[in-house]
C-alpha cells in the first residue's frame, strides 16, 4: 500500500529499523565514558533529529493562509522546534563527562596530612518535619568521620520538642523569631549567627531534614576543596524510599527513581563543562566567599541554583562528586512530586527574570554559563509545553478536522522513527538504561500543567511567591487517590476516546485525509500514556515499607545454645529477614551480628525458608541501627534496567 508521498510502509519504516540495528550492532561496544566517543554518536544522532525538524517544517505543514490550520500548525511546530533546540543542547552537554572520584583519592592524603582540619558547620534545615526523620538525620550526621565539625539544627519551626532532642543528642540548635524568605532565610540566619561565634568555620554543609549523611560525606568532599577556586562541591541525592511513580505503578525493583538519570547522567556533564550547579542538600561550601555574597540569595525559590551563579561571580565555581555520600526522602506522594517540580520550575523562571538571567549582560556568566541556563530554561518551558500538545493536536484532527501536522503516516513514520530510535539508542546508551520512552512521557506528563503555570507565572510575575515545603513523613497506610490529576487527565482521555469513534466509526460522511493514519496511532499512544498517569494518581498504600533494604550478605545470629550464619535479604532499623529454617520458635530471642551492628532481637516470624526478627527498642540499640542502616553501605538502586521486566511490571499494574 502507497501513500501519498509514494512510501510504502514497509519502506517507510526501513530507515528506523536501520538505525536500530546499527545501534544495537555497535552502541554496546562503545565506551561512553570516553568524550570522542560520545561526541560522535551524539553528533549522528543530531543529524538525524534535524533532518526530522527540516521534514517538519518542510514537508508537514499545512498551506500557508489566514487559516485555523495553519495558525494551530504554527503554535505547534514553533514549541517543537524549540524543544527540540533545548534537547540539542542537552545532547552537546552530555558529550562530555567528569568522574571527580580519582581526584579525590588524589587529594585524600592531602586532607589527612592537615594537621588542623578546616572546621566545617553543618546545618540540618528543618520547618515542619516529624521526630523520627529528624532523629535519624542528627544521629547519622553526628557519626561523621571528620575530626573538626560542629553540628546545628536550624529549626524554623520553633518546636521546644526539637530544641530537647538535640540537648539529649548533643547537637546546637538555632531558631529565630519569623519564617522570612524560608529555607534561605533560615540558613542567613544560621550563617549570621556563626559569624559572631568566637571561631568562625571555613566551610558550612547543608543537608535537608530528611538526609542521612554517610561518614565519609565531609572528608571526601573536603578532598576536592584543595582546589581554593572551587566554591560549593554537590554530591547525588540518592533515597531509600521509592518516588510515586516507581510505587504507584509497582516498579521499584525494575525501574530507577527519576532524578537518578539527572544525577548519574546530567549533572557529571555539566561538571565537564564547568557548568555544574548546587542541589541544596550534601554539599559543602565554602565560607568566606558565601558571606562576601551576603548568604543565600533570596530573590528565587530555588536559591540553591542561584547560589552557584552568584558565587560564579566571585570566581567560586561549583564541581560534582558522584558519590553516593547521603540518603533522603524522595517526595513520597504524588501530590508532593508535583509540589516539588513545580517549585523547581517556579525558581528556575525567577532567575530568568532577575541579575543572573543568561540574557542579562556584566553579571559575570561566561558563554557556557548562558547555554546551560538557556537549554534549563528551555527543558522547563517548552518540553513540557510539547507534551501537553501532544495530547491536544491528534484530537483537534479527529473530531474538528483541524490539521496541524498535514501528512501521511508513512512519510511520518519516515522522518520521525530514524530521529526517535536514535534518541533512544543514544540516551540508553549513555544512561545505561535509565531511559525508556513511555516513561519519560509519563513523568512529563504527570507535572505538565503543573509546570507551565508554575512557568508562566514566574515569567510575568516573579515575586512574592512563597516557599512551598516538600511535606515529609506523613502516613500512606491506606489507599488514596489524587482526584484532582485524575480529573485534570479525563478531559484528555475522553476527547481522545471520542475522537477516534468519531472519526472512525460515527462519521461515516467525513472523507478521512492523508493524515488519518498519523492521527490514529498517535491518539492510540496518548491513551496508553494518560491511562498510565491515571494509574499513577491512585496512591498504593504502605509506602514507608520502602525504608526496608534489600541485602545479600551473611550475619551471624546466636540463641543460647548455637551460633551460626544465615543470609539476609532485608533490613530496617525495625527489623530484618533471613534466609533458612529459624533458630527458635516465635518469641525466641537472638542476637544479631553483622558488620559493625550487634544487637538483641526477637524472632517475630518462622516460615519454611526464612524467618524474620524484631530489634530490642532500646536507645542505645536504635542509634546502632539507624547509623548502620542508613549510613551504612545500603542503598535501594535498581542496578540494572532490564526494558522486558519493566514492561512486565507495567502490564502487571494495568491488568491487576
Amino acid at each position: 500500500m502507497s501513500y501519498a508521498s509514494g512510501v510504502t510502509l514497509w519502506e517507510a519504516f526501513l530507515p528506523g529499523l536501520t538505525v536500530l540495528f546499527l545501534a544495537l550492532a555497535l552502541l554496546p561496544w562503545l565506551d561512553r565514558d570516553k568524550d570522542w566517543i560520545r561526541g560522535i554518536v551524539i553528533a549522528l544522532c543530531l543529524v538525524l533529529v534535524w533532518r526530522y525538524a527540516h521534514w517538519r517544517v518542510t514537508g508537514s505543514l499545512p498551506p500557508v493562509g489566514m487559516t485555523w490550520d495553519f495558525a494551530a500548525a504554527m503554535v505547534f511546530l514553533s514549541v517543537e522546534l524549540l524543544a527540540l533546540a533545548g534537547g540539542t543542547l542537552s545532547l552537546l552537554f552530555l558529550t562530555r563527562t567528569m568522574d571527580r572520584t580519582p581526584e579525590v583519592k588524589r587529594n585524600l592524603p592531602w586532607v589527612n596530612s592537615l594537621a588542623r582540619k578546616p572546621l566545617v558547620d553543618v546545618l540540618i534545615c528543618t520547618y515542619n518535619e516529624d521526630e523520627t526523620i529528624l532523629e535519624r538525620t542528627i544521629i547519622g550526621a553526628l557519626a561523621l568521620d571528620y575530626p573538626n565539625y560542629r553540628l546545628w539544627v536550624c529549626d524554623d519551626g520553633r518546636r521546644d520538642w526539637l530544641r530537647a532532642l538535640c540537648e539529649r543528642l548533643g547537637c546546637g540548635y538555632i531558631t529565630r523569631p519569623g519564617n522570612a524568605h524560608a529555607k534561605a532565610g533560615n540558613i542567613n540566619h544560621a550563617l549570621g549567627y556563626l559569624n559572631t561565634l568566637p571561631e568562625k568555620p571555613e566551610f558550612i554543609s547543608i543537608l535537608d531534614a530528611d538526609f542521612v549523611v554517610k561518614p565519609a560525606f565531609l572528608t571526601r568532599t573536603m578532598a576536592l576543596m584543595r582546589d581554593p577556586g572551587v566554591g560549593i562541591v554537590q554530591t547525588p541525592q540518592h533515597f531509600f524510599n521509592p518516588d510515586p511513580i516507581q510505587t504507584n505503578l509497582d516498579m521499584a525493583r525494575v525501574w530507577p527513581d527519576e532524578q537518578r538519570y539527572f544525577f548519574g547522567v546530567v549533572l557529571p556533564a555539566k561538571d565537564a563543562w564547568g557548568c555544574a550547579f548546587c542541589c541544596g542538600t550534601s554539599s559543602l561550601i565554602r565560607f568566606a566567599p558565601l558571606m562576601e555574597i551576603g548568604g543565600f540569595p533570596t530573590d528565587s525559590v530555588t536559591e540553591d541554583y542561584l547560589l552557584t551563579l552568584r558565587l560564579k561571580e566571585k570566581g567560586a565555581r561549583t564541581v560534582f562528586l558522584n558519590e553516593i555520600l547521603s540518603l533522603g526522602l524522595a517526595p513520597e506522594g504524588l501530590k508532593e512530586y508535583i509540589t516539588q517540580r513545580s517549585r523547581w520550575a517556579l525558581g528556575f523562571m525567577q532567575i530568568m527574570r532577575g541579575h543572573s538571567s543568561p540574557f542579562r549582560f556584566g553579571n559575570g556568566l561566561n558563554l557556557i554559563d548562558r547555554i546551560g541556563l538557556t537549554e534549563t530554561f528551555l527543558h522547563w518551558a517548552m518540553t513540557f509545553t510539547f507534551r501537553a500538545l501532544t495530547l491536544i493536536v491528534p484530537v483537534l484532527y479527529l473530531l474538528f478536522d483541524l490539521k496541524a501536522v498535514s501528512t501521511d503516516l508513512a512519510s511520518a513514520i519516515a522522518f520521525f522513527l530514524p530521529a526517535f530510535v536514535a534518541q533512544v539508542a543514544v540516551g540508553t546508551w549513555i544512561s545505561g538504561g535509565r531511559l525508556i520512552p513511555i516513561m519519560s512521557d509519563l513523568s512529563q506528563l504527570l507535572c505538565a500543567d503543573a509546570i507551565i503555570k508554575s512557568c508562566a507565572v514566574g515569567l510575568f510575575k516573579p515575586r512574592g511567591h512563597k516557599f512551598k515545603v516538600t511535606a515529609k513523613g506523613r502516613s500512606r497506610d491506606e489507599t488514596s487517590v489524587q482526584w484532582p490529576l485524575l480529573r485534570s487527565f479525563a478531559p484528555y482521555l475522553f476527547l481522545s476516546v471520542a475522537g477516534i469513534l468519531w472519526a472512525f466509526v460515527i462519521d461515516d460522511t467525513r472523507p478521512l485525509a492523508e493524515s488519518a493514519g498519523l492521527a490514529l496511532v498517535w491518539t492510540w499512544y496518548n491513551i496508553v500514556l494518560l491511562l498510565l498517569a491515571c494509574f499513577v494518581a491512585v496512591e498504593a498504600a504502605d509506602r514507608r515499607a520502602g525504608e526496608r533494604f534489600h541485602v545479600n550478605r551473611a550475619g551471624l545470629v546466636s540463641t543460647a545454645g548455637s551460633t551460626q550464619w544465615y543470609t539476609i535479604r532485608d533490613i530496617s532499623v525495625s527489623g530484618m529477614r533471613l534466609l533458612g529454617e529459624a533458630p527458635g520458635g516465635v518469641g525466641s530471642h537472638v542476637r544479631i551480628r553483622h558488620d559493625d551492628l550487634d544487637v538483641d532481637a526477637t524472632i517475630v516470624r518462622a516460615g519454611e525458608r526464612d524467618f524474620g526478627v524484631r530489634f530490642a527498642a532500646c536507645p542505645e540499640a536504635r542509634t546502632a541501627l539507624i547509623r548502620h542502616v542508613y549510613a551504612g553501605p545500603y542503598h535501594a538502586e535498581v542496578e540494572q534496567v532490564r526494558p522486558a521486566k519493566v514492561a512486565g511490571a507495567l502490564l502487571g499494574r494495568i491488568f491487576r
